[in-house]
């Protein structure tokens, strides 16, 4: 598993993209930090509450 995410064929462009990789968060390729693994349906939830929370604070201010 923890070769999966330097395998440069599971990332697209700044995305890192692996169905086969059951993490939600895996370490960037050059190893500064970490980015969501967006082939789960996880990822995307918790960027569309992120997004939706942003948004919504906004109209309450």
């Amino acid at each position: 598993m923890e070769t999966m995410h330097k395998d440069p064929s599971n990332w697209r462009g700044l995305f890192y993209f692996n169905r086969k990789d059951p993490r939600l968060t895996v370490p960037k390729i050059n190893g500064l930090g970490w980015t969501f693994n967006f082939a789960s349906i996880y990822s995307w939830l918790i960027i569309v509450a992120i997004i939706l929370i942003l948004l919504g604070a906004q109209f309450l201010l």
